[in-house]
């Protein structure tokens, strides 16, 4: 179920945006719904490389599969 929120974009912004949704036939919100669902895989990739760096710098504590397994009572 799709939810409408507010935001406020520079103007030039909301030229460009319109200039591409009309040559590509499509919707100023399917344009943004798109370009957001595209950054959110960049997060991702943002995310994974702070959790290897703090796996790495001794931040993060890393427990064998055994062992959350031996505590979760799970006999393997």
């Amino acid at each position: 179920m799709k939810q409408a929120i507010n935001i406020r974009l520079e103007k030039d912004m909301i030229e460009t945006l319109d200039e591409y949704a009309k040559e590509l036939d499509k919707s100023r919100t399917s344009l943004i719904e798109k370009a957001i669902d595209l950054y959110f895989d960049k997060l991702d990739e943002i995310i994974a490389d702070k959790r290897i760096d703090n796996i790495k710098s001794g931040k993060t504590k890393v427990i064998p599969m055994e062992e959350v397994f031996r505590q979760a009572g799970i006999d393997v």
